[in-house]
């Protein structure tokens, strides 16, 4: 669950870079401050947080942040839009981020690596 949905937020995120201009718009459309600048801030953090859940890396933090940012885009874009994205894909990633949270990495992460015996 952890490497399939750092998968998923790294590919959100890619959206967020290669079609900026449409990003923000939706992102004003939506009532987000700072639309432009909000749309990098978001897609940096799913980039990031996606990319540390795939490695195993600080998995807890990873996805209690992805885990916000899921409340922020049911908040945002389920209310305005609704849809089935917004509201299905979105709450589905926001519960299976509270699992990592409450689970964390696995066996097979860096967290567990370097500390061993931790409960990683």
């Amino acid at each position: 669950m952890r490497i399939a949905t750092g998968v998923l937020f790294i590919t959100f995120s890619v959206g967020k870079f290669a079609d900026h201009a449409q990003e923000s718009a939706d992102f004003d459309h939506y009532g987000i401050p700072a639309p432009e600048v909000a749309t990098y801030l978001v897609g940096t953090l799913e980039l990031v947080c996606g990319a540390l859940l795939v490695v195993g890396l600080l998995t807890r933090l990873a996805a209690a942040l992805l885990a916000a940012n899921m409340v922020g885009a049911i908040a945002t874009a389920g209310r305005v839009d609704g849809g089935s994205f917004h509201l299905g894909v979105a709450p589905t990633m926001l519960v299976a981020m509270l699992f990592l949270v409450w689970a964390g990495c696995g066996y097979v992460a860096l967290d567990r690596m370097l500390a061993p015996r931790a409960t990683a």
